[in-house]
């Protein structure tokens, strides 16, 4: 099985290299011309790009070809303040910059909006919130020239009716978004309201990928173990142009703890690779620790002295352990 590993937007080890400098709407709203403000707001987007395809060709020396955008490249998108903003057309020529980069050096690349981006919601304007915050990750994907598909990760949403209510709530607006939008959505389980087994509840039955969170699961399970869950999780992916795809990160303390540790526990991912041997050809791995790339870098070191991890690339393993 071969294990390709990324991680998360930003790097710890190049410096002044973020690609999610902003300003805010209240520093935007001191300026007394709109469009030197939308100026401003033009070159920061353009640095923060810039700093994405310095990031690219980081991780291109270091053969890491799975990668996370920010979903900040571009600050103040779809607030009141910037209404009628035409921002991605300035921007296009260095976005395809960036896509031409992606696709030359064969790298899988995507986004996790922010958790305001909710499906499940009876609420117009926040459902509207939404859509127009997925149509703006649409955007810069087309610009980039990278087909949508299976590029945004969305956690199911909030439970305020009730965690059932919920999850239909989430079939009946999922129905009736537009198939661009719709298309690019793959489902994680969260680590408080809707464990694995409600993601796969919505994956089977709409035909969405689903993305095993591995530190999720551990703090907020179902009824069945994960041995159970994988093949289904499999097959979510069947109708993807995409490999599978999970999310690791660790605890920050006790095994119960949530938040995210600085690096990665080798033996729970190890622990998680010997139940997935032989279950599918590859699988590609995001990183979510607080080190970012320092964090894959350790772990790859730690690899390098387990039996069974044969190094493809620096980023990449043949995992064969029996």
């Amino acid at each position: 099985m071969i294990v390709n590993f990324g991680y998360v937007a930003m790097s710890e080890i190049l410096s002044n290299a973020s690609p999610s400098q902003t300003m805010t709407a209240q520093q935007f709203a001191k300026i007394s011309n709109k469009d030197a403000g939308l100026k401003r707001l033009e070159r920061i987007a353009i640095h923060n790009i810039e700093n994405c395809l310095r990031l690219l060709k980081h991780n291109n020396a270091h053969d890491i070809c799975f990668f996370r955008f920010s979903s900040r490249l571009i600050p103040l998108v779809n607030h009141p303040l910037t209404e009628g903003w035409k921002y991605e057309r300035p921007l296009i020529p260095l976005l395809r910059e960036v896509g031409e980069y992606v696709s030359s050096h064969n790298m899988r690349v995507g986004f996790h909006p922010d958790h305001f981006v909710v499906l499940n919601n009876s609420d117009d304007e926040i459902l509207n919130r939404s859509l127009q915050t997925l149509l703006y990750h649409y955007k810069l994907l087309k610009a980039m020239n990278i087909d949508p598909t299976h590029r945004c990760v969305l956690h199911i949403g909030g439970k305020k009716e009730g965690k059932v209510q919920g999850l239909e709530a989430f079939i009946e607006n999922f129905s009736n978004i537009p198939s661009s939008l719709s298309k690019m959505i793959i489902l994680e389980n969260d680590d408080t309201v809707y464990n694995l087994e409600d993601a796969l509840y919505l994956g089977e039955k709409l035909g969405i990928p689903v993305v095993l969170d591995l530190h999720h699961h551990d703090v907020n399970y179902g009824e069945c173990h994960l041995i159970e869950l994988w093949p289904r999780i499999i097959k979510t992916w069947e109708g993807s142009p995409l490999p599978v795809k999970i999310h690791i990160s660790s605890p920050k303390s006790s095994p119960e703890d949530k938040r995210h540790h600085d690096y990665i526990n080798k033996d729970r991912l190890l622990q998680f690779l010997e139940m997935a041997r032989g279950s599918s050809k590859s699988i590609d791995v995001m990183i979510e620790a607080k080190k970012k790339d320092k964090a894959l870098f350790k772990l790859m070191e730690e690899l390098k002295l387990e039996k069974g991890c044969e190094f493809i690339s620096q980023a990449t393993i043949q995992f064969n352990r029996t």
